[in-house]
């Protein structure tokens, strides 16, 4: 074959290739990231499928490490339900998405940890994904088998410092996780990032309280460490109108709230309590000072008896040799008389 003719062969092979490379590009992540939902589901069928996103307040979804979304439409005859999964980055961000998209009227649910019903919807939390169901409320083997079924799954713990929120009075369905400026902006507009200090991996609950006048917002900031927190303090207490308290690593800041002593009884109620394990030498029987003298005294009784029996031995051997025809000729000693010599 000419070289030139060669040639002209790679350039068109180099052209295909370069013309088909881009649609690939676009085809493995879609086939990456598609296919959330599984065909079945207790007994439905999944139909049409389509990816979804948020259209509003991509910043705050941003700050809460979304991924990708899928919403598939089931049906089992003349029933149908819409089912929707967001994957998340992590368990904390799948969280502060819930607790924003629960709607307000929901109750808690006993099918998760994380999860509130209405008549008509349900939307649970599971390890980094957010899942909603609309029409249907799904049974624990259905959910045992969808959840075999997710990618990219992370079952890694949720925020502990939340569980130190006050209880008493608190607004359902109130609350709200901050993980940056952007969500900070979207529920609490009155603390400046700048106090929150973000960059020192700074995270915060929000929730509502009724009280006498109207209600108390109450922020839980937390910090890696107490000495943090101490630092953070003075500068919350900076916000014009911020009553302000420490406790270990967390911060809590109420901004001009409507009864100072309502919000002064709610931050009495946020003490951090320290969980420390102390790696503790465990005591065993031979750390027992009377087990030590009974097995002393056992181990002599052993020596006895032994010493006893050697002894018995050693007697009997002798006094059977006396009784052989030798007599007492048997232990008599061998003198060579060498003095003579």
């Amino acid at each position: 074959m000419p070289l030139r003719q060669r040639k002209e062969i790679q350039e068109m092979s180099r052209r295909r290739v370069a013309a088909f490379l881009p649609a690939v590009l676009l085809i493995v992540p879609a086939i990456a990231g598609a296919a959330i939902w599984p065909d079945t589901l207790g007994g439905f069928h999944r139909g049409a499928a389509q990816s979804v996103a948020f259209q509003s307040n991509n910043a705050v979804w941003e700050e809460y490490g979304f991924k990708t979304g899928e919403e598939a439409q089931y049906q089992n005859g003349t029933q149908k339900f819409t089912a929707t999964a967001w994957r998340f980055e992590d368990p904390t961000g799948a969280l502060a998405a819930f607790e924003w998209m629960r709607p307000p009227d929901s109750k808690p649910s006993n099918i998760a940890r994380w999860a509130a019903e209405t008549p008509n919807v349900t939307l649970l939390v599971h390890g980094n994904y957010v899942l909603r169901f609309v029409g249907y409320r799904p049974t624990t083997p259905v959910l045992d088998a969808l959840v075999e079924s997710l990618k990219q799954l992370d079952t890694s713990s949720f925020p502990s410092f939340i569980d130190y929120m006050p209880d008493q009075d608190r607004v359902p369905n109130s609350e709200r996780y901050i993980e940056g400026p952007a969500a900070l902006q979207q529920f609490d507009p009155g603390i400046p990032p700048s106090a929150a200090a973000f960059h020192l991996s700074a995270e915060a609950q929000l929730a509502s309280f009724r009280a006498p006048g109207g209600d108390i917002h109450l922020a839980l900031f937390n910090y890696p460490t107490p000495h943090i927190a101490r630092a953070q303090t003075a500068e919350f207490q900076k916000i014009p109108g911020a009553m302000v308290k420490r406790s270990g690593p967390m911060v809590a800041v109420i901004l001009s709230p409507p009864n100072a002593d309502a919000a002064e009884r709610l931050l009495s109620l946020v003490r951090y309590q320290a969980d420390i394990t102390l790696n503790e030498r465990v005591s065993t029987r031979r750390d027992n000072i009377g087990d030590l003298v009974i097995n002393a005294f056992i181990l002599i009784g052993i020596l006895l008896a032994f010493s006893v029996v050697g002894g018995l031995a050693v007697g009997g051997v002798r006094a059977f040799l006396h009784r052989g025809p030798r007599g007492g000729e048997a232990d008599a000693m061998i003198v060579l008389h060498l003095q003579d010599r």
